[in-house]
């Protein structure tokens, strides 16, 4: 087995061709890592979901970490961490462009809505359900790929 570091343009191929990763959060000591479906753009990672333990401590502690992998034949894999910053996209007032802009990126995807509007609880009756928009900024880029030796 060859493990190499991949370079930014490696990693941003990654990012940019998958669309399921691991987002990573914690509050008071207590990490916190769930799925998440995301669009890359703009040196961003946009994403959505319903109000939830992940939101509450994003905005309690906007610095996150995400993993996107991707499995190759027999036992490669390529990997990508990124380090970013959590930052809500309302829907208000100065924030429409780029909650649109978020919207554009996630719905060129069949099914982008999941896992983000998915409970395991039956929703309380409503006209609505509160859904967030949201993007990683992209402060820092590590991957690694390994390949089986021949």
């Amino acid at each position: 087995m060859q493990v190499r570091t991949l370079d930014r343009s490696e990693c941003i191929r990654l990012l940019s061709v998958n669309r399921l990763g691991r987002l990573a959060c914690s509050l008071d000591g207590q990490p916190y890592v769930v799925p998440i479906h995301f669009a890359y753009a703009d040196n961003s990672l946009y994403a959505f979901s319903l109000l939830g333990r992940k939101i509450d401590y994003m905005r309690s502690n906007p610095k996150v970490s995400m993993l996107v992998e991707e499995h190759g034949p027999r036992r490669a894999w390529k990997s990508v961490v990124v380090d970013g910053r959590f930052e809500e996209l309302p829907d208000r007032v100065g924030h429409k462009h780029d909650r649109d802009h978020a919207w554009s990126l996630l719905s060129r995807h069949a099914a982008w809505w999941e896992p983000g509007a998915l409970k395991p609880v039956i929703p309380p009756m409503s006209d609505h359900a509160t859904h967030v928009f949201f993007r990683i900024v992209i402060d820092r880029l590590s991957g690694r790929e390994a390949n089986e030796d021949d």
